[in-house]
């Protein structure tokens, strides 16, 4: 599901994707765009792998209920209503939903995490930049890397600032600064910065391609298709 970069390069890649014996890893049965109604006479497939739009998601759950397949969603932009679809789409296939599909940012959340608790006290900005071409702002890795630093200390009171003008007063110390920059062809970077007293860590992680969030979601894919029904983490998924 998708026709755009991610969902194009998603197709040429599994389509090149070979076992050891050389017999392809994938069929690819459709490639379906804005026009959902194709869905609709899509034929069953083992796994739906959906980088689309937020648009899409009553096409894709519908295509899910009709064919029993696996979903794979790496779409952004989603609300917290449309994210309580997805889980409960778990009570007819094996589901998962990640807002990024690089094994290095599942690395990236553990240490923000840990860094959270190890540095009490610490100011948390995060900061993240994409192509000029992003239509959502903040990313979904952004939005997962401030779920990481609340669910570390949940009993801290923090909560989002989405960017700051004029007098804006002091910051509040509980208050997670959340910044957005557009431009150029940046595949992604993001970053956490944790500000203490004459100190400062930050942790960053940089895509200088599309093509991990390829292979992640393919290996996702792979692994999502032997589950049985239910909702599931990228983390369940990949390493447990």
């Amino acid at each position: 599901m998708g026709t755009g970069r991610m969902g194009s390069l998603i197709k040429a890649t599994a389509e090149s994707m070979t076992d050891a014996s050389g017999e392809a890893l994938f069929d690819i049965k459709a490639q379906i765009g804005f026009d959902t109604d194709e869905l609709t006479t899509a034929p069953a497939a083992d796994v739906i792998i959906d980088f689309s739009n937020a648009c899409t998601l009553s096409a894709v759950a519908a295509y899910v209920e009709r064919t029993g397949a696996a979903l794979v969603s790496g779409t952004t932009g989603y609300t917290a209503e449309q994210l309580e679809q997805i889980k409960q789409l778990g009570k007819h296939a094996p589901v998962m939903w990640s807002g990024n599909y690089s094994i290095g940012v599942a690395t990236l959340r553990h240490l923000v995490a840990q860094a959270t608790r190890e540095l009490p006290g610490f100011d948390v900005e995060i900061c993240e930049t994409h192509h000029n071409q992003k239509v959502d702002a903040p990313s979904g890795t952004a939005k997962m890397l401030l779920d990481e630093v609340i669910a570390a200390e949940p009993e801290c009171g923090y909560h989002a600032q989405y960017g700051r003008e004029g007098m804006c007063g002091k910051r509040d110390p509980k208050e997670i600064g959340m910044h957005s920059l557009r431009g150029g062809t940046v595949a992604g970077v993001h970053t956490v910065s944790f500000f203490g007293t004459d100190e400062e860590v930050s942790l960053t992680h940089r895509a200088t391609s599309r093509q991990i969030f390829v292979n992640g979601a393919l290996a996702a894919a792979q692994k999502l298709a032997k589950r049985e029904p239910g909702f599931y983490t990228f983390d369940q998924v990949m390493f447990e």
